[in-house]
């Protein structure tokens, strides 16, 4: 296969995809007329989703949905409150509905995934086949920095060694991260310059 020798039938191509854990959608994702037309940003806090995905969608004008804030108007709770009383599982459960709900959605949309999806091995499968994937990068301390400037010191407070703390979490997802179709550095690119990238692509 590899060196464009065979002629490989469906019923090869299916164990292949068994073998290597992943679907035929995902294997021919971005091949041909049938690419996703739904745009999810993926990336930790801070990353720049929300500025980048409502920028975006404007651009392209179409709706820009946060998967998170989804999760909240459904459950009727903040994110805080959903892992405080309910916990995590219920929050993955309710990410996964959200999830669905707007890949049941007609026509192009613009989405910015919670930050730990990828996390969700089910959920991020789903969101990689039923849109085109970004991996918006950005160094621990523009996270940080980012986070800061909206107004949010949750990161921070009681935690001096946020920074080193959020470089280790980038690090433990940064494979999962790499796994998106598109990686653009919003440090060096910069939100104008990511969502020219994007809006052209």
């Amino acid at each position: 296969l590899e060196k464009g020798q065979g002629n490989i039938s469906v019923g090869r191509l299916a164990e292949v995809c068994e073998a290597l854990d992943m679907s035929m959608s995902v294997l021919f994702r971005g091949i041909g007329p049938g690419r996703p037309s739904k745009i999810a940003l993926v990336g930790l806090r801070g990353a720049g989703k929300s500025t980048v995905g409502a920028r975006l969608a404007e651009v392209l004008d179409v709706p820009f949905v946060e998967l998170d804030r989804w999760v909240e108007q459904e459950a009727g709770m903040t994110l805080g409150e959903i892992f405080e009383l309910r916990g995590e599982a219920h929050y993955r459960t309710l990410e996964r509905e959200a999830l669905e709900d707007v890949l049941g959605k007609p026509g192009q949309i613009v989405i910015a995934a919670g930050g730990s999806i990828v996390t969700a091995r089910e959920t991020w499968k789903r969101l990689q086949e039923g849109t085109r994937t970004v991996w918006l990068k950005a160094t621990p301390a523009s996270h940080l920095e980012r986070v800061r400037a909206q107004g949010d010191l949750r990161p921070m407070q009681g935690r001096p060694n946020a920074a080193k703390e959020l470089e280790s979490i980038l690090s433990e997802r940064s494979t999962l991260y790499a796994q998106a179709d598109l990686h653009l550095d919003t440090d060096g690119l910069g939100v104008r310059g990511v969502v020219n990238a994007l809006a052209h692509d």
